[in-house]
């Protein structure tokens, strides 16, 4: 077993997460801190090794143990095959590999036999006084924690975020939120859009509780007093996200292309992904290359840098051909924590915290529709900065982080106690 970091004593608690550390995942980081702060004890265990190369602040400050699940299983043979003989002897083993063939005949890929192995590991090797399993993200993360738990006679509840509730399919959701079906004894969600959804195909609608990430302030210096450019001053738009379909950077790259020759504007673009090149060779074809800077994967103290140097913030968010979409991403709350104007879209959640006109412009996601909204911004700078500090006030009095964390740690305690 792999941990990064040891604690004294064992904890009631197991939490799984695709993947630790990760740069794109900070609002879990964010909320494992706050919950250690709130008096929760427990360990993290990981389907996946890291791959970013820098860290957030968030990840030093969390003390509890990392551990490591098989990410393939052919690569850990032994460990694999010693914990299923162990599962194998516990009295919900039987029931969990049911459920499972079940799921396999449904879903007959890798990742679901991948699941099952790593599921009778996390069974095996978990401490004795784990008295429940919390996962984030409801598929695959979710799936393991579910097997396990069955096998262990646990309860388990997950967080729920974009992806992995817009691209499931319905009988694994309705499943894992079935009490008939050994789903999660509670879930969350981070925005209204996707509780919503969820609760639609519970068996309860109060097994799914809206619980905001929000924004720990406390991370963040205080917002900037701006020096607001003029109308005809150069225009800096930069964007933090990852490189991949439903964050829309294609079509704002078509639609920078769009702008006139008179309007001297520059990108930033902050964040990896597996489009890096396709995107690149765009702009080139578009002949706008030159204007724009990628910068990759950045540290918190980097990001927040660029945000007081820069005019406009744009997140193009769309759907993504396989149904991949948004939640309310965190980047928009950060944004607006610098005093930053935020040109997005009204795309899955993210209305719930920017009102078109009021707190930023909610565009369409065409690369036309774009390029209008970026050139009104440039030539109204006063109307972006009253925008601007609508949005901070919004911030401040209605997505803070604390009324979250309280109502997730109350939830979570109240699983534990009647295990």
């Amino acid at each position: 077993m792999n941990s990064r970091k040891t604690t004294p004593s064992r904890p009631p608690l197991a939490v799984i997460v695709k993947g630790w550390p990760r740069l794109s995942e900070t609002f879990i980081a964010q909320e494992l801190v706050a919950l250690e702060a709130a008096g929760h004890s427990f360990e993290i265990w990981s389907l996946r090794h890291p791959t970013d190369i820098k860290r957030h602040p968030l990840h030093e400050k969390l003390s509890a143990a990392v551990h490591y699940l098989p990410e393939y299983l052919y690569q850990e043979p032994d460990r694999v095959w010693s914990a299923r003989q162990q599962a194998q002897a516990m009295p919900g083993y039987q029931t969990a590999y049911r459920i499972w063939r079940q799921d396999l005949r449904r879903d007959p890929s890798r990742n679901r036999i991948r699941r099952f192995g790593q599921a009778c590991v996390l069974a095996a090797e978990m401490p004795e006084q784990v008295l429940g399993l919390y996962a984030h993200f409801l598929h695959t993360p979710s799936s393991v924690a579910r097997y396990a738990a069955i096998m262990r006679g646990l309860p388990w509840s997950f967080s729920a975020h974009a992806k992995d509730i817009w691209t499931s399919p319905e009988w694994e959701l309705k499943e894992k939120l079935a009490t008939a079906t050994h789903g999660a004894a509670f879930g969350a969600t981070c925005t209204g859009f996707g509780a919503k959804h969820l609760q639609a195909l519970s068996d309860r609608t109060d097994r799914v509780d809206l619980i905001y990430h929000g924004l720990d302030l406390s991370r963040f210096p205080s917002p900037p007093q701006r020096r607001w450019r003029a109308p005809g001053d150069p225009l800096h738009l930069m964007s933090v996200g990852r490189l991949v379909e439903k964050k829309g950077f294609d079509r704002l790259i078509a639609a920078l292309a769009l702008l006139p020759s008179s309007l001297d504007w520059h990108w930033t673009h902050i964040g990896g992904g597996d489009l890096k090149d396709l995107l690149r060779g765009m702009a080139e074809d578009l002949g706008v290359v030159d204007r724009i800077t990628w910068r990759g994967a950045c540290d918190q103290p980097e990001v927040i840098s660029a945000m007081r140097a820069c005019d406009i913030f744009v997140l193009p968010s769309r759907i993504a051909s396989d149904g991949d979409r948004d939640g309310l991403p965190n980047v928009l709350m950060e944004a607006a924590s610098q005093r930053l104007p935020i040109l997005s879209t009204a795309v899955s959640a993210i209305p719930e915290f920017i009102e078109n006109g009021t707190h930023g412009v909610l565009s369409q996601d065409t690369p036309e529709a774009l390029a209008e909204a970026i050139l009104t911004l440039s030539r109204n700078p006063e109307q972006a900065a009253r925008m601007a500090e609508a949005a901070l006030v919004r911030l401040r009095h209605d997505f803070g982080m604390d009324p979250g964390i309280a109502r997730l740690s109350e939830r979570l305690k109240t699983m534990i106690r009647e295990t």
